[in-house]
């Protein structure tokens, strides 16, 4: 089994991250941030006029007819940029949702007993419960936004809301919705994966400008030494997420997930010891990886699940 990339793959990889960088700078995620992690309908339109979201439609569904590595590769850079927002519900509802394979219908995830994010902004509710899924849409999911309350998030990304008890309210139902938790953990898997990848190229950076006793602190050994291990988790999850979108094995994606969780929170706490007391500053980026790694962490596949799945298959 091949898994070096294509050339198609990577000249899409480097696609998304050209449209991110023109349509989602730095600026721009502070401008989000600073708004309370609003979407943005332009920007998302303009990620599904880019085909992100029907990017494994069928051509004849009027989808790009891509597969689930492609859609790994291009959450891989959304993870990178910090790009707010329930894409993986979003992408995997495109489907069946109105509007939701252009960019113009949002789909949100919820899960018992989690707040949801981005409530306030859905057009639709992506609701999974153990293997089973559903959507809420309409007037049931006004009902829900009408009575869920706005709690406080960890990641200022991602707005939270308390949502009654879900299972008063009938949606409709989802074919495999096992296998829409095992996807959607897998791409969260893949924004992690990115996530990671970012942190490190931030602490290296910083360790070759950052200067004491005259000398580039990148030269210490101890910071040598959490670089280099950086660079470990995150080629160990590259090679795990990568390898999973290939086969879509439900134990190789539980693998993946806690590789790469393990990964993009890792590199964003070692990354903050190499930027020492400013990484811990509104005005740096690194703690804002820190947080929505701890928030994706508990998305689709919790460590405890994906450990529960790993050690059924070895039995």
């Amino acid at each position: 089994m091949d898994f070096r990339l294509t050339e198609d793959q990577r000249a899409l990889r480097a696609g998304i991250r050209e449209l991110l960088a023109g349509r989602f700078d730095r600026d721009r995620m502070r401008a989000a941030l600073d708004g309370g992690g609003d979407i943005g309908r332009e920007l998302w339109r303009e990620l599904g006029t880019a085909g992100l979201f029907a990017l494994r439609l069928p051509e004849t569904a009027g989808g790009v007819g891509l597969g689930l590595p492609e859609s790994v590769l291009a959450f891989d850079e959304i993870g990178r940029a910090l790009l707010p927002g329930p894409l993986a519900a979003t992408q995997l509802a495109a489907g069946v949702v109105k509007g939701a394979a252009e960019g113009e219908a949002v789909v949100a995830l919820a899960e018992a007993g989690r707040p949801v994010g981005h409530l306030a902004q859905a057009d639709a509710l992506l609701v999974l419960d153990g293997d089973r899924a559903r959507l809420l849409t309409g007037g049931v999911l006004r009902q829900v936004a009408g009575e869920a309350r706005p709690v406080r998030s960890l990641d200022p990304g991602t707005p939270l809301w308390r949502v009654p008890d879900l299972a008063a309210y009938d949606g409709e139902p989802l074919p495999n919705g096992a296998r829409v938790r095992r996807e959607g953990a897998l791409l969260t898997a893949a924004e992690q994966l990115g996530s990671a990848a970012r942190s490190l190229e931030s602490a290296v950076q910083h360790a070759g400008r950052r200067e004491q006793f005259g000398t580039p602190i990148g030269a210490f050994q101890a910071v040598k030494h959490l670089c280099a291990g950086m660079l470990v988790r995150a080629e160990t999850a590259r090679t795990a997420v990568y390898a999973a979108a290939v086969t879509a094995d439900p134990v190789e994606i539980a693998g993946a997930k806690l590789l790469a969780d393990d990964a993009a929170v890792g590199n964003a706490r070692d990354c903050l010891q190499v930027h020492g007391g400013m990484g811990f500053t509104w005005e740096a980026d690194v703690h804002l990886h820190l947080k929505r790694a701890w928030l994706r962490a508990g998305q689709w596949l919790t460590a405890a699940d994906a450990q529960e799945a790993l050690a059924a298959d070895l039995a």
